[in-house]
Protein backbone atom coordinates (compact mmCIF):
# COMPACT_ATOMS: atom_id res chain seq x y z
CA UNK A 1 0.00 0.00 0.00
CA UNK A 2 1.15 3.27 -1.13
CA UNK A 3 0.48 6.51 0.86
CA UNK A 4 0.99 10.13 -0.98
CA UNK A 5 1.13 12.69 2.58
CA UNK A 6 2.65 15.93 2.03
CA UNK A 7 3.97 15.90 -1.26
CA UNK A 8 6.16 13.07 -0.34
CA UNK A 9 5.16 9.48 -1.40
CA UNK A 10 5.71 7.13 1.25
CA UNK A 11 5.52 3.18 1.03
CA UNK A 12 3.37 1.43 3.69
CA UNK A 13 2.31 -2.36 2.92
CA UNK A 14 -0.68 -4.09 4.53
CA UNK A 15 -0.59 -7.83 6.13
CA UNK A 16 -2.43 -9.95 4.36
CA UNK A 17 -4.69 -12.23 6.35
CA UNK A 18 -5.26 -15.60 5.29
CA UNK A 19 -8.74 -16.64 5.95
CA UNK A 20 -10.75 -20.14 5.44
CA UNK A 21 -12.55 -19.80 2.22
CA UNK A 22 -15.60 -20.35 4.12
CA UNK A 23 -15.30 -17.59 6.51
CA UNK A 24 -16.74 -13.90 5.15
CA UNK A 25 -14.73 -10.55 5.77
CA UNK A 26 -15.42 -7.09 6.25
CA UNK A 27 -16.40 -5.59 2.61
CA UNK A 28 -14.84 -2.50 2.51
CA UNK A 29 -14.98 -1.93 -1.61
CA UNK A 30 -17.25 -3.81 -3.81
CA UNK A 31 -16.28 -5.38 -7.40
CA UNK A 32 -19.04 -2.34 -8.90
CA UNK A 33 -17.49 0.14 -6.50
CA UNK A 34 -14.17 -0.60 -8.22
CA UNK A 35 -15.09 -0.47 -11.39
CA UNK A 36 -16.00 3.12 -11.28
CA UNK A 37 -13.73 5.39 -13.05
CA UNK A 38 -10.99 6.91 -11.01
CA UNK A 39 -10.36 10.89 -10.59
CA UNK A 40 -7.42 12.28 -11.94
CA UNK A 41 -5.09 14.62 -10.27
CA UNK A 42 -5.65 13.42 -6.60
CA UNK A 43 -3.11 15.04 -4.70
CA UNK A 44 -2.55 15.57 -0.88
CA UNK A 45 -3.07 18.70 0.95
CA UNK A 46 0.40 20.11 1.76
CA UNK A 47 0.48 22.05 5.07
CA UNK A 48 1.89 21.85 8.41
CA UNK A 49 -0.35 21.49 11.12
CA UNK A 50 -0.39 20.46 14.79
CA UNK A 51 -4.27 18.61 13.76
CA UNK A 52 -4.34 15.19 14.28
CA UNK A 53 -1.55 11.95 13.00
CA UNK A 54 -3.17 9.12 10.43
CA UNK A 55 -0.55 6.72 10.26
CA UNK A 56 -0.80 3.11 8.43
CA UNK A 57 0.94 0.41 10.47
CA UNK A 58 1.51 -3.52 9.83
CA UNK A 59 4.30 -5.38 8.57
CA UNK A 60 5.92 -5.17 5.14
CA UNK A 61 4.67 -7.04 2.25
CA UNK A 62 4.58 -6.41 -0.96
CA UNK A 63 0.74 -6.20 -2.06
CA UNK A 64 -1.82 -7.43 0.13
CA UNK A 65 -4.40 -10.27 -0.60
CA UNK A 66 -7.51 -9.87 0.26
CA UNK A 67 -9.13 -10.51 2.93
CA UNK A 68 -6.66 -8.31 4.46
CA UNK A 69 -5.95 -6.68 7.59
CA UNK A 70 -5.87 -2.42 7.72
CA UNK A 71 -4.57 -1.02 10.94
CA UNK A 72 -4.78 2.86 10.78
CA UNK A 73 -3.13 4.80 13.82
CA UNK A 74 -4.43 8.14 15.01
CA UNK A 75 -2.27 10.60 17.37
CA UNK A 76 -3.71 13.55 18.77
CA UNK A 77 -0.92 16.58 19.60
CA UNK A 78 -0.79 18.76 22.48
CA UNK A 79 -3.30 16.73 24.63
CA UNK A 80 -5.93 16.97 22.03
CA UNK A 81 -8.24 13.57 21.75
CA UNK A 82 -9.62 12.40 18.41
CA UNK A 83 -13.20 13.43 17.69
CA UNK A 84 -14.48 9.64 16.58
CA UNK A 85 -17.95 11.59 15.44
CA UNK A 86 -15.98 13.30 12.88
CA UNK A 87 -14.11 10.23 11.03
CA UNK A 88 -15.02 9.88 7.38
CA UNK A 89 -13.75 7.81 4.82
CA UNK A 90 -14.00 8.21 1.17
CA UNK A 91 -12.68 5.83 -1.67
CA UNK A 92 -11.39 7.99 -4.23
CA UNK A 93 -14.29 7.27 -7.43
CA UNK A 94 -16.54 9.23 -9.64
CA UNK A 95 -18.88 9.54 -8.25
CA UNK A 96 -16.87 9.09 -4.73
CA UNK A 97 -17.76 6.15 -2.46
CA UNK A 98 -18.06 6.76 1.36
CA UNK A 99 -17.23 3.69 3.09
CA UNK A 100 -17.37 5.46 6.70
CA UNK A 101 -20.03 3.41 8.11
CA UNK A 102 -18.68 -0.07 7.14
CA UNK A 103 -15.07 1.51 8.82
CA UNK A 104 -16.95 3.08 11.85
CA UNK A 105 -17.69 -0.08 13.77
CA UNK A 106 -13.67 -0.89 13.83
CA UNK A 107 -12.88 2.47 14.75
CA UNK A 108 -11.52 3.65 18.26
CA UNK A 109 -9.46 7.03 19.36
CA UNK A 110 -6.40 5.02 18.96
CA UNK A 111 -7.22 4.59 15.24
CA UNK A 112 -8.95 1.67 12.84
CA UNK A 113 -8.25 -1.72 12.97
CA UNK A 114 -10.30 -4.17 10.45
CA UNK A 115 -8.70 -7.85 10.70
CA UNK A 116 -10.21 -8.98 7.53
CA UNK A 117 -11.20 -6.36 5.25
CA UNK A 118 -12.17 -7.50 1.95
CA UNK A 119 -11.49 -5.97 -1.73
CA UNK A 120 -11.36 -7.10 -4.95
CA UNK A 121 -8.24 -6.97 -6.72
CA UNK A 122 -6.55 -3.32 -8.46
CA UNK A 123 -5.18 -0.28 -7.00
CA UNK A 124 -7.63 1.38 -4.62
CA UNK A 125 -7.48 5.24 -3.59
CA UNK A 126 -8.92 6.00 -0.05
CA UNK A 127 -8.86 9.17 1.74
CA UNK A 128 -9.33 9.05 5.37
CA UNK A 129 -9.75 12.00 7.17
CA UNK A 130 -10.10 13.03 11.05
CA UNK A 131 -10.94 16.05 13.40
CA UNK A 132 -8.89 16.42 17.19
CA UNK A 133 -11.22 18.03 20.07
CA UNK A 134 -9.10 21.00 19.08
CA UNK A 135 -11.11 21.11 15.96
CA UNK A 136 -8.00 20.62 13.66
CA UNK A 137 -8.14 18.58 10.75
CA UNK A 138 -6.32 16.37 9.23
CA UNK A 139 -6.72 14.10 5.91
CA UNK A 140 -4.93 11.71 4.54
CA UNK A 141 -4.71 9.62 0.74
CA UNK A 142 -3.55 6.05 0.58
CA UNK A 143 -3.04 3.58 -2.15
CA UNK A 144 -4.56 0.19 -1.42
CA UNK A 145 -2.92 -2.25 -3.92
CA UNK A 146 -4.75 -5.72 -3.71
CA UNK A 147 -2.80 -8.32 -5.73
CA UNK A 148 -4.89 -10.84 -7.65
Amino acid sequence: MKIFCAGFLAAFVLMAQSAPVAQAGVVLITPEEAQLPTPKGVHAARAITRGPRIDLAGPDASEARSPLRLQLKFRGFGGATINLDSLRVTYLKMPNVDLTSRIRPYAQPTGIEIPDAEAPPGEHLVRVEVHDSEGRRTATTFLLSVAR
